[in-house]
């Protein structure tokens, strides 16, 4: 009987949770579903991301508004698509992360696996960072490890590329999956939705044809640049913690007292592929200082249907010939990809393997990741 994993994953964009079935060896997904967010639970998480007033409180009431929400949805999953439960063997759930301090040792993801279980009857393994985090990693990136385990060539160097709110590589050298590394290279999606929502009320650019329409401002791009997270080497993680509106807001206001500000680049479309710019250049610096001289670059999550940030990314890599193409070429989906690892990370779990790369997280080894919440 084929084993199948569920894998849910919401991730710093908070556009919904995505769920898979999936089964591997070889992987194959029996069915797919995104639950969108309730606009204040949505609001709710935001809020979380940065400390404010009755934290405790609010978290607990988000905690199990959440756990709900992925419990009935996995349910729905099955359901619809008339899947065996007798063949589920457990659900990997990643949470919502509402903070992540590895500079601390300290992550959250909220999301409680004890509510997911009663409400589906299907144990659930989740946590699944700290335990990186306690062996002295970042506790992030951790689908680096999966990006090996299906997407390694033998002969071709591959570089996997997700865009969701943070931007972060798997770098998969040809034949040598000894020597695979990883990531976060900064923000993605995180700033670009936000300051698309502000000015145009929609809550992303589509095809990024609004930072099409502008022209990236030198000035603003340097400032923006010197944040320290991008001079740090490797291994390093991010997330909304470093890169969020206020952050933005707060080096505009500075970039507009200089003395070299030109009030005439100061337009949201400029700013808007100001974000993108920085993005991509980051990606650029990280894949040509791999020491990988040419080969493929596989793009997954929600920036992978940006045609205009593609575009850019092809012109960027152009000097080595780097390809840029969607994951779908390989077989999965963008949307799919992340919600797929976690699926794959509870089948670590359920047969007693490692599910994190420590050249990728800076943990002392391989470790097992997750807790079990048992039925």
């Amino acid at each position: 009987m084929t084993a199948i994993y569920i894998g849910v994953m919401t991730g710093t964009s908070m556009d919904g949770v995505d769920l898979v079935a999936a089964s591997f060896e070889p992987l194959h997904l029996h069915a797919t579903l995104t639950v969108p967010f309730d606009p204040d639970l949505r609001d709710e998480l935001m809020a979380l991301t940065l400390p404010d007033d009755n934290e405790i409180d609010r978290m607990g009431k988000a905690d199990v508004a959440l756990a709900t929400m992925i419990g009935h949805g996995i349910n729905q999953l099955i359901d619809q698509n008339k899947l065996d439960r007798s063949q589920i063997k457990a659900i990997g759930s990643h949470g919502q992360t509402i903070r992540h301090r590895p500079e601390y040792g300290f992550t959250l993801q909220i999301g409680d696996p004890h509510l997911i279980t009663e409400i589906t009857q299907i144990p659930v393994i989740s946590d699944f960072r700290r335990r990186d985090m306690a062996a002295g990693g970042q506790g992030a990136p951790l689908v680096p490890a999966f990006h090996q385990a299906m997407f390694l060539h033998d002969q071709i160097h591959r570089v996997i590329l997700n865009l969701g709110g943070i931007a972060n590589v798997s770098l998969l050298p040809a034949g040598q999956p000894n020597a695979v590394y990883g990531f976060d290279t900064g923000p993605a999606n995180i700033l670009m939705d936000a300051w698309c929502e502000r000015y145009t009320g929609q809550p992303y650019d589509e095809n990024g044809n609004w930072a099409a329409y502008g022209t990236p401002i030198r000035s603003l791009l340097d400032r923006l640049q010197a944040h320290e997270f991008f001079a740090k080497e490797p291994p390093k993680s991010t997330g909304r913690e470093d890169f969020n509106l206020e952050w933005l807001d707060e080096q505009i206001l500075d970039w507009r007292s200089d003395l070299e500000y030109d009030e005439l680049e100061d337009t949201p479309e400029n700013i808007q592929a100001t974000l993108m710019k920085l993005t991509t250049r980051a990606i650029k610096k990280a894949i040509y200082r791999s020491g990988l001289d040419t080969g493929e670059v596989y793009v997954c999550g929600g920036g992978a249907y940006n045609s205009h940030l593609l575009d850019q990314l092809r012109w960027r890599l152009r000097k080595h010939n780097w390809s840029v193409q969607s994951t779908e070429v390989l077989g999965l989906a963008p949307t799919w990809v992340e919600a797929t690892a976690f699926a794959w990370l509870a089948k670590c779990f359920v047969e007693h393997q490692a599910g994190n790369l420590a050249a990728v997280t800076g943990a002392a080894g391989p470790r097992i990741l997750g807790s079990m919440t048992i039925v």
